[in-house]
Order: structure tokens, then C-alpha cells, then sequence
């Protein structure tokens, strides 16, 4: 029982980070906003010219890309609560019953690492190459965040049973 209550509470706790996350996000807009308009114009990467051709300098394609970004964070949010309380609900039940209930959880914790590894370490730091940036790489924290968040779904995903250890 011990195993699955700490189960619960990190995708809690992962529930948690995301209602934070999107609270900042739409109470302090103007901060993220920033990092994303400069990381996508590419104003703060080495001096090498060659690959400006990717920077995106339209304020509207700023917008889009953090809106989509506070809409993927939000529904990771919604999904990772959810997930929590079908878990809670499960925690007393057979290890099928709590095995079944962890779907939401699965996939809540899935589509938040996808926005990690996709929008963060791959659009970010790769295409608009935020790796460079003193100023507007978030590199380190999108890798921290992909590590917890994938060591919390792996902790999950391992097989409940109903024999105690």
C-alpha cells in the first residue's frame, strides 16, 4: 500500500507543478512571453548568421507558439489531477483495478514529457537554437523537468500486485 500512496502523491505533486505553472503563466504573461518571443527570434544566439533563416520575428507567431504552449501545460494540468484522484479512488482496490486506474496518470505524464522533449529541447534548443543563448536558454530547467517528470511516470508504470512485499 506504501508504493501505491507514493505513487499517488507525485502524480499529486506533478498536478501540482502544472496548476503552478499555468497560474504564472497567465498571471505574470508578459515573463514567459518574453523568453519564448526571444528564444524564436534567435536575438540572443552566437553571431553566426547561417542559421537566422529559422528566427521568427512576427509578434502573432509569438503568441501562437506561447499560447499553445500555456494550452499544453494546461491540459497536462487537467489530465495529471485527474489521473490523481482516479488513483486515490483506486488506492484500497485490486493491483488490477489500480494497474487500469493509472491510465490517466500514463498518459497525463506522457503529454507532459512530450512538451519537454518536442516544444522545449527540440523546437527551443535545437531548431532556434536556445543552447546559445546566456540570456534565454531554458535548456537546463526543460531537462529537469523532463527528468522528473519521466522518473515519476516510470515509478508509475511499474506493475502494482496484490501480495505485499
Amino acid at each position: 500500500m506504501s508504493l501505491r500512496g507514493a505513487k499517488i502523491a507525485l502524480v499529486f505533486a506533478a498536478a501540482l507543478f502544472y496548476s503552478a505553472v499555468v497560474f504564472n503563466n497567465l498571471t505574470d504573461y508578459d515573463s514567459n512571453y518574453q523568453f519564448v518571443r526571444h528564444a524564436l527570434m534567435m536575438d540572443s544566439t552566437f553571431p553566426n548568421k547561417h542559421f537566422m533563416w529559422r528566427a521568427m520575428n512576427s509578434s502573432t507567431i509569438h503568441t501562437i507558439f506561447y499560447v499553445s504552449i500555456i494550452l499544453w501545460e494546461s491540459i497536462t494540468m487537467i489530465l495529471c489531477w485527474w489521473g490523481a484522484f482516479r488513483l486515490a479512488r483506486a488506492l484500497t482496490t485490486t493491483a488490477a483495478t489500480f494497474n487500469q486506474a493509472k491510465r490517466t496518470s500514463v498518459v497525463a505524464l506522457t503529454v507532459g514529457l512530450f512538451m519537454w522533449l518536442v516544444a522545449f529541447l527540440t523546437v527551443g534548443a535545437e531548431w532556434f537554437l536556445m543552447w546559445q543563448s546566456k540570456s534565454w536558454n531554458g535548456q537546463e530547467a526543460a531537462f529537469r523537468m523532463f527528468t522528473v517528470m519521466g522518473i515519476i511516470l516510470v515509478f508509475l508504470a511499474l506493475p502494482d500486485s496484490d501480495q505485499q512485499p
